[in-house]
């Protein structure tokens, strides 16, 4: 599933190529029918992320919510003034990578004359005078107005991506509050808005924390060190485009970004040495997810 990083992208993405820009909006697919002719012929004034969550809030007041899910994934293509990444989502290929917009068949194209067909099931097709963003496998697709989205926004919480007033402290008062297992609080939408089973894995890793110590068996300040350090690595997906969590002095090539094998501390590395003390990285179900992590490293 896409994490939040992904999702500040994506917004990001729809600010600079469709902000302010009047879209036809059509759902070739047909399920999505009823909320296209809602929004078509409207423009989008602004592009917000929260979580794992998007927003597209048009001119009239309707807003687009979207959640990709396991599966979800955007395709954009366009003119030389359509700039971006050509898909941001759910991989659909093992290895597949967001990638330049001019790396696309009709993406960057200076002949460019309007979206090709669409091609599979295509939920919701946007487009502009200069590009095209085609949605599919998402779990949410709704046009629902401000109120519902300002609901849905009060039932999550936190994102460490946005600077609000008090985040951390809510983060801190909902992580310690329960006896539940810091892995599964991670995951918590309601709890921490965006990380998803890397995020968890990684972080805990850094900050040496045991993925099974109970929430309320954290201190205060060990639980903002989670949020810090959650907010930044996240802050780096966003720049990056992808997650890394290990630094510098782990790869091969410190000059330009790691591959994916050395991207990496715990997650998918299990039956490998950690790479800080060489105890082989632990594997387990837990809460119907993969848990990594390092039993000597993480024991606090």
């Amino acid at each position: 599933m896409p994490e939040g990083h992904s999702i500040h992208r994506l917004a990001r993405q729809f600010r600079d190529v469709f902000a302010g820009r009047r879209l036809a909006v059509s759902s070739p697919q047909g399920r999505f029918a009823a909320g296209a002719a809602v929004l078509d012929g409207h423009a989008v004034v602004r592009a917000e992320a929260h979580g794992k969550h998007l927003f597209l809030h048009f001119e009239h007041g309707i807003v687009l919510h979207v959640h990709l899910g396991l599966y979800g994934a955007w395709d954009f293509g366009g003119d030389s003034e359509f700039r971006g990444a050509s898909s941001i989502g759910a991989p659909r290929r093992v290895g597949e990578r967001e990638v330049p917009a001019d790396a696309g068949t009709d993406a960057g194209t200076p002949g460019y004359a309007g979206p090709p067909e669409p091609v599979g099931a295509v939920r919701v097709r946007l487009a502009s005078d200069h590009g095209w963003a085609d949605l599919r496998g998402a779990t949410t697709c709704a046009a629902i107005t401000e109120a519902e989205a300002e609901a849905v926004l009060r039932r999550l919480g936190p994102d460490p991506l946005h600077d609000a007033q008090g985040a951390r402290d809510i983060f801190i008062q909902r992580l310690t509050a329960r006896s539940t297992p810091l892995a599964s609080l991670l995951m918590d939408q309601k709890v921490i808005a965006g990380v998803g089973n890397v995020y968890r894995a990684e972080v805990l890793f850094r900050q040496g924390i045991d993925p099974l110590l109970p929430g309320r068996s954290l201190s205060a300040s060990a639980a903002g060190r989670v949020w810090d350090d959650t907010a930044a690595v996240m802050a780096d997906g966003v720049r990056d485009g992808r997650i890394i969590t290990t630094t510098a002095g782990y790869w091969s090539d410190p000059a330009t970004l790691p591959p994916n094998e050395e991207a990496h501390f715990v997650y998918r590395r299990h039956g490998q040495p950690c790479r800080l003390c060489g105890t082989a990285v632990a594997l387990a179900e837990h809460a119907a997810r993969k848990l990594y992590w390092c039993p000597t490293c993480q024991r606090s």
